[in-house]
């Protein structure tokens, strides 16, 4: 249980970003874009705000 935090409040890296913004033009879900940068739904949805990336809601 110990390394399931192991990313918490970590600081954003320039090549995770770029990747963000890659995938949500891309037009991939929010579930989707934070499996695969390894970041929780709501850290990878407050940072897209901040980066005013519109992030698709797939239904």
């Amino acid at each position: 249980m110990p390394d399931r935090f192991e990313r918490h409040k970590q600081p954003w890296t320039e090549a995770e970003l770029e990747k963000l913004k890659r995938l949500a033009v891309k037009g991939m879900g929010l579930k989707a874009i934070a499996k695969a940068l390894t970041r929780s739904e709501e850290s990878t949805q407050a940072k897209a705000k901040d980066l005013k990336l519109n992030i698709a809601k797939l239904r």
